[in-house]
C-alpha cells in the first residue's frame, strides 16, 4: 500500500523501517486527502487531491510497508518511526534543482496527519511548498 500525495509533480520516498510494533492504524477502508500549497514568485492555487484505499492488517505488519512511493532522485537523510508516527527528512535532485524535504506525520489509529514542508531551489529561483495531509478509515474493506 501506498499515499501518493500530489506534490506539485514530486513524488516523495519514504520506506517505512522495521519498528518493534504495527504502526497505529486500523485496517479497512481509508480516504486520503491532500493539500498543497505553494508560496513563490509565481501564484499557484492550492491543489488538493483525495483517493481512497484498502489497507489489511497484513499490510501493516509488512515490514516493507509504506505511505510515500519511492522516487528515483531522492536520498532519505534522516528518519525516525514509531508506533505513534513518523519523522523524515530528505532531499531529491532532478535537473538543476533540489528539494529539500521535512514530513511528520501520526498514527491516530482511525485517523492519520501530517506535513510535509519542501523547499525547491531551481535555477527559476526558490519555491516553498506545504502539504497537509489527513486519512480516516470510513469502513471496512
Amino acid at each position: 500500500m501506498s499515499f501518493r500525495p500530489l506534490l506539485a509533480g514530486l513524488l516523495l520516498a519514504l520506506p517505512l523501517a522495521a519498528v518493534a510494533e504495527s504502526p497505529n492504524i486500523e485496517p479497512g477502508q481509508w480516504e486520503f486527502t491532500s493539500t498543497t500549497s505553494v508560496q513563490g514568485d509565481l501564484p499557484l492555487p492550492d491543489q488538493t487531491e483525495t483517493y481512497q484505499e484498502c489497507i489489511a492488517q497484513g499490510d501493516i505488519d509488512d515490514e516493507e510497508f509504506s505511505f510515500i512511493e519511492e522516487e528515483e532522485g531522492c536520498e532519505l537523510l534522516e528518519h525516525a518511526v514509531t508506533v505513534d508516527g513518523l519523522d523524515y527528512r530528505m532531499v531529491c535532485r532532478a535537473e538543476g534543482g533540489e528539494a529539500d524535504i521535512v514530513g511528520r506525520m501520526d498514527f491516530l489509529g482511525e485517523r492519520v496527519e501530517g506535513n510535509i514542508d519542501i523547499l525547491v531551489d531551481s535555477p527559476a529561483g526558490q519555491l516553498n511548498m506545504t502539504t497537509r495531509m489527513e486519512g480516516r478509515r470510513i469502513g471496512d474493506c
